[in-house]
């Protein structure tokens, strides 16, 4: 019988556990993890952390305990048949994993970006293709929105190797969310990533989304004009490469824009959501001033990625192996560095030279992908 790795969550929120999954599968290890969501007013599973559960339990016909709302004890055995025994993340080892045709109901406003990340690695070690499709909230608080999904963390990671593509039926905004989107996940092979330097600045992409029920308020273009107000494009010799407004169908009022920076290395993204009382231009600009100090830092420390897309990096990294720099160690960043040592790789963060340098400074990651079974 496998031992089962034993994880405690009492510091961490829902990322963890959704990694610790996620792992679990790549590696073919059974996961037992306490105290889930331990540092949240809240503690325990919610509906859009179950949700991952329950589709990953699936997916593998895993032996799970624990799949309840507010569970704050979960144990995890994918159980994949092994192959031939090798020592890496490349689905030698663990197993192969089954694909087949999957429908997600979070049942709130519950991230579907969220549950599309732990999935996105899975392709390493899959034996079909997969295909997911998660109604809940497209664009919500405290998650990637969907154009930053699409047009900024996929993008980068096809030039890596992945075979992935999104359809999108509906948008889901909160309260109701609602929305249906399908991942449509091919077996793939990565690149080592290698993303240390951020390279020649080459322009600005622009998509600002409204609900159909403020199209007559003219939403969409009114976030677009008051990002492109505020941007830096003269100071930095930028050019907007695109701009798309979008009106879409969603059960809730709702807006977004996301901004995206193409460089020579690769890609960063920033967003916003729209809320009630708060006007257009005012979200265009504030996904703008996130643009802005990322353009303003100087330094051949730069790094190349934005926060959230350093965090979502970390899993890829492992598979393969490679570098990264990040803009800063976050919470998040040093849990995900945290739970890859947990599962055997090999991780090094070198922080600027500077002794004074907080987990505001830039880092290199580094991973090994090769692991001890």
């Amino acid at each position: 019988m496998p031992t089962v790795r034993e994880l405690d969550g009492s510091d961490a929120g829902g990322q963890f556990v959704r990694t610790a999954l996620t792992l679990s599968v790549l590696k073919n290890e059974p996961v037992r993890i306490d105290n889930v969501r331990g540092d949240r007013p809240t503690p325990g599973l919610r509906h859009q952390h179950l949700a991952v559960l329950d589709t990953l339990a699936a997916i593998c016909d895993a032996d799970v305990s624990g799949a309840e709302l507010g569970a704050e004890t979960v144990a995890f055995d994918p159980g994949l048949e092994s192959t031939d025994g090798a020592t890496d993340w490349h689905g030698r080892g663990p197993g192969r994993l089954p694909g087949g045709e999957y429908d997600v109901d979070i049942g709130t406003a519950g991230s579907a970006t969220l549950l599309f990340d732990s999935l996105l690695p899975l392709a390493t070690v899959l034996d079909s293709q997969l295909t997911v499709t998660v109604t809940g909230g497209t664009d919500v608080s405290f998650s990637p929105p969907l154009d930053y999904s699409r047009y900024v963390k996929l993008p980068l990671l096809r030039q890596l190797g992945l075979t992935a593509a999104y359809e999108v039926d509906r948008r889901g905004f909160y309260p109701d969310g609602g929305g249906r989107v399908t991942l449509q996940l091919a077996p793939s092979s990565l690149e080592p990533i290698d993303l240390t330097e951020r390279g020649a600045l080459e322009g600005v992409r622009l998509y600002s989304t409204e609900s159909a029920s403020l199209a007559d308020r003219d939403v969409a273009f009114r976030q677009a004009e008051g990002a492109l107000e505020r941007l830096s494009l003269d100071e930095f010799g930028l050019e907007v490469l695109e701009r798309r407004e979008t009106t879409v169908s969603s059960p809730s009022p709702g807006t977004a824009i996301v901004l995206r920076l193409d460089h020579g290395s690769g890609v960063a993204g920033f967003s916003a959501l729209g809320k009630r009382g708060k006007p257009a231009e005012r979200v265009g600009e504030d996904a703008a001033d996130r643009l802005n100090r990322f353009l303003a830092e100087s330094g051949p420390l730069r790094a190349p990625v934005d926060r959230h897309l350093a965090d979502q990096l970390l899993v890829s990294l492992a598979l393969e192996g490679g570098r990264v720099r990040v803009p800063a160690v976050t919470d998040h960043v040093a849990s995900s560095c945290e739970l890859l040592t947990a599962f055997g790789a090999t991780v090094d963060i070198a922080r600027t030279d500077d002794e004074r340098a907080g987990s505001a400074e830039p880092a290199l990651v580094s991973v090994e992908s090769t692991v001890d079974l």
